[in-house]
């Protein structure tokens, strides 16, 4: 049986890079970590936050996203994502995220993760 810590933390720092900043303002307009690439990264410093604390053969998949997006973070600086498990409701695990660069919050919210059997999950995405 899975033995989740609740209160536990995780952080995971990128470089903001060509690879996650907006390019829509023309060539020449700024280029800032996009609110997608933000989600991304704080899903996956709570996937592998709650990972160590699962069962073999589980995983988790992203169910509900509840994020600001407070400020830009510019090409080349550094964000450091910071993930909290706060809760386990049956199979639904949720989290407290925050990006910062600095002192800055560059976002923050909540996440809801859904505990699932690889292999179940696998059968019913083959079904559909």
């Amino acid at each position: 049986m899975a033995e989740y810590e609740i209160g536990a933390t995780r952080a995971d720092e990128i470089e903001v890079s060509e690879d996650n900043v907006i390019k829509f303002l023309g060539a020449d307009g700024p280029r800032v970590l996009s609110t997608p690439q933000m989600i991304l990264f704080m899903e996956r410093t709570s996937r592998n936050l709650i990972l160590r604390m699962l069962e073999a053969g589980h995983d988790t998949v992203g169910t509900h996203v509840n994020v600001y997006h407070r400020a830009g973070a510019p090409l080349g600086s550094t964000v450091r994502f910071t993930s909290e498990l706060t809760a386990v409701k049956g199979r639904r695990a949720e989290f407290r995220v925050e990006a910062r660069m600095g002192d800055k919050i560059v976002g923050d919210g909540t996440h809801q993760r859904a505990v699932i059997s690889i292999r179940d999950f696998g059968a019913k995405v083959a079904k559909s």
